[in-house]
């Protein structure tokens, strides 16, 4: 995939899950975005970053001492090679762990 390709599907994933707070009360989880870094800042003080990372053509997450790194599969989902895990099932879980919340990503 050319850098052009990766840096629109990346920008509109994490359009996408920043659209997802859109609703969450900020006093839940605080969104900020700045240089395509989406923050997301939990009641209870987790923090978890995501971003994309055009060299290595993936979208990478950290949180709670963890770090995923995720690649663009064909069918729009991002799923870490080294774990299986995907992007917005690991969130999910993140955040239903962390703070009781459930969100529709």
């Amino acid at each position: 995939m050319d850098e052009a390709s990766f840096d629109r599907i990346a920008r509109e994933e994490l359009r996408r899950l920043e659209d997802a707070f859109s609703d969450v009360d900020p006093d839940e989880v605080e969104v900020s975005v700045s240089d395509g870094v989406l923050r997301l800042d939990l009641r209870d003080g987790t923090k978890i970053v995501i971003n994309s990372h055009r060299a290595a053509g993936q979208i990478w997450m950290a949180a709670v001492a963890s770090a995923w790194h995720f690649d663009p599969g064909g069918d729009g989902q991002w799923v870490a090679a080294k774990s299986g895990d995907e992007l917005h099932a690991t969130l999910t879980r993140l955040l239903r762990e962390r703070i009781g919340l459930e969100v529709r990503l």
